[in-house]
């Protein structure tokens, strides 16, 4: 492509760095971008990505995620462009309605620049566009973007760039995370010793006076995740990839390689044999009370039949590497238990479980799906005294063993809609929406087998950003 088609997105210095000469720029770029990259992701790829947008593009707009922060760049980058606007600079103004970002890495970096973004709480936030350079990729699989890692030449960046000048905005529900447990007797808070908890999770001290769990001893931690939570034997496969990954990262350096290593911990952890190799007390039902609300209004206690093994809640129609576990329910089916297609922006979860691998791959089958259980605005675990001392946890591909109460002491997990965020996405988009007049609403054809103040400060923001920090020990890559 030609030098001039480059333009459409190049930011020039004094825009991007304060207290720079100010430039007569004419020409004002129709799809501004700010690039982040996570130079560790995808072995190799990550890095050489993000040479060749620095060689394309102004090297400036172009961030190495393992230098810096994003919410540090992005303060920096919209407090410029608030100070120019105040003294009448219309370049910047328009710089600012256009601007759009983009993410290269995996699920958990995406997700850490999304929290950001909705912490800042921006005059004009950015669309962001996804480029996969993770292992699952769901969130570019789930907006058209693709699940395979990218080439990484010229040609195929400024390909992906003529993509986001092209995409369409859309909005998707933010799901906000609380979980509260009681403090360690040893050790710092964050994160509690032996606790890895993924880097989503932010330490948070301040809790409302008024609620019941508000008491000495007790940790509170918030994140926020836009695919999907789960718990169970899912997450114990993703937990033992990670470890795997953790210790020898010198063998995770491929895609197919990790999906394969992927596919081979769930054979050898009893995923398609679980009746057989694991016991009935790690089942959900047993380990946990959930209760769940459709909309604003009363609890519900949320019945799990007793051989499902892994429950899931998903916010988008990618899973496990592009797999739709919740489907299109029949127009019977959702009349009967008032189910809906799974909509991103509808401010519903769709709740699902699994009894093992076996259930897992009726997911790939034309009209497959897991067993629905519910579809929750908010959703609620707790976990009191029983036979298991831990179980598992996952959000948006990042797992952590999850130690459970052994005394009379409650783990409590709470999910609840806190706002949306604008995606960029292409014609292969595999998300919907509930205000688009071509969302499928029923498919006759299936074969079935509030305000800011009032709420709690917790609550109110996901910690990605200022709060989130990378300790010095943990391998920058494993948000791929």
């Amino acid at each position: 492509m030609a030098s001039n088609f480059l333009d459409n997105f190049k930011i020039p210095d004094y825009i991007l760095v304060p207290g720079s000469e100010l430039e007569n720029v004419a020409h004002v770029p129709p799809c501004p971008v700010l690039v982040f990259v996570n130079s560790k992701s995808g072995g190799q790829l990550g890095g050489n990505l993000l040479k060749t947008y620095r060689n394309l593009l102004n090297p400036k707009q172009v961030f190495d995620l393992g230098e810096q922060a994003p919410d540090k760049a992005l303060r920096t980058v919209y407090a410029n462009l608030e100070s120019l606007g105040v003294r009448g600079d219309q370049f910047a103004k328009r710089i600012k309605e256009k601007l759009k970002l983009i993410v290269a890495g995996g699920d958990g970096t995406a997700g850490w620049l999304l929290g950001v973004v909705c912490d800042l709480k921006l005059s004009h936030p950015p669309p962001i566009a996804t480029v996969p350079l993770g292992t699952g990729n769901n969130l570019p699989f789930a907006f058209g973007w693709g699940k395979k890692n990218p080439p990484t030449d010229e040609g195929s960046v400024e390909a992906f760039l003529d993509q986001v000048m092209k995409a369409k905005e859309m909005k998707i529900d933010n799901w906000h995370i609380l979980m509260r447990m009681r403090a360690p007797k040893e050790g710092p808070c964050d994160p509690i010793p032996p606790l890895e908890l993924p880097h989503s999770l932010h330490a948070f001290h301040r809790v409302s006076e008024a609620d019941e769990l508000n008491m000495e001893g007790r940790h509170t931690f918030r994140g926020g995740f836009w695919n999907y939570f789960s718990m169970g034997m899912d997450a114990q496969v993703s937990y033992a990839f990670h470890s795997e990954r953790k210790q020898n990262p010198e063998k995770f350096k491929n895609q197919l390689i990790n999906q394969t290593t992927y596919a081979k911990l769930g054979c050898s952890q009893g995923w398609f044999f679980a009746s057989l190799r694991h016991p009935a007390d790690r089942n959900i039902a047993q380990l946990a009370k959930v209760k769940f609300m459709k909309r604003h209004g009363d609890w519900q206690d949320l019945i799990i039949p007793p051989s499902i093994r892994s429950i899931v809640c998903l916010n988008l129609p990618s899973f496990s590497g592009g797999l739709n576990p919740w489907g299109t329910p029949n127009r019977r089916k959702q009349s009967e238990r008032d189910l809906t297609p799974p909509f991103v922006d509808d401010g519903l979860l769709e709740v699902v479980g699994f009894r093992n691998a076996w259930h897992g791959l009726a997911l790939y089958a034309p009209k497959g799906h897991g067993t629905r259980l519910a579809q929750a605005h908010r959703i609620r675990f707790e976990f009191c005294k029983g036979a298991a001392d831990h179980t598992f946890m996952r959000i948006d591909g990042e797992p952590w063993k999850q130690p459970l109460p052994v005394d009379d002491d409650t783990v409590v997990v709470e999910i609840s809609h806190r706002g949306q965020v604008n995606m960029l996405s292409t014609h292969n988009c595999k998300s919907k929406s509930v205000y688009d007049p071509s969302s499928p609403h029923h498919d006759d054809e299936e074969d079935d087998s509030d305000e800011e103040d009032s709420v709690p400060e917790e609550f109110r923001k996901f910690g990605a950003a200022d709060t989130f920090r990378i300790p010095d020990e943990v391998e920058f890559s494993h948000l791929s």
